[in-house]
């Protein structure tokens, strides 16, 4: 067994922690979206409930993670499918883009606020 140093385990706790929330966050906005429209894939209409409602996922259409407005006005929902074919358009004209010689921006910044979460936490 891999014998942990504290740097380590307080590594494995703040990891532990940006995970949790995370998943908090995407389980309320998820909820949200829930409630505001209708089980159907906004691209390929099927329509979803009962178990197969864990098929239906929430994109967000300026793809920030964080931009949870509470119309839900950045947010589709999207079937597994879909949601995957939507993601990988987007590399794909990211990729082009590169190929022709324009940069592309990133526009989502996950650790932006993260040494003031870690101070605010003690780290």
């Amino acid at each position: 067994m891999k014998k942990t140093t504290p740097d380590n385990a307080r590594l494995d706790r703040v990891v532990a922690e940006a995970r949790q929330q995370r998943e908090t966050r995407e389980a309320g906005y998820r909820e949200r979206a829930l409630k505001l429209y209708p089980h159907i894939c906004g691209r390929c209409g099927r329509e979803f409930s009962g178990i197969r409602l864990r098929e239906l996922t929430v994109h967000h259409k300026d793809h920030n993670h964080d931009n949870n407005p509470p119309d839900g006005s950045n947010w589709e929902l999207l079937c597994l499918y879909c949601h995957d074919n939507e993601h990988a358009r987007v590399l794909d004209e990211s990729a082009r883009n590169r190929a022709n010689g324009k940069q592309a921006h990133a526009t989502h910044t996950p650790f932006a606020d993260l040494k003031s979460l870690l101070k605010k936490q003690g780290y």
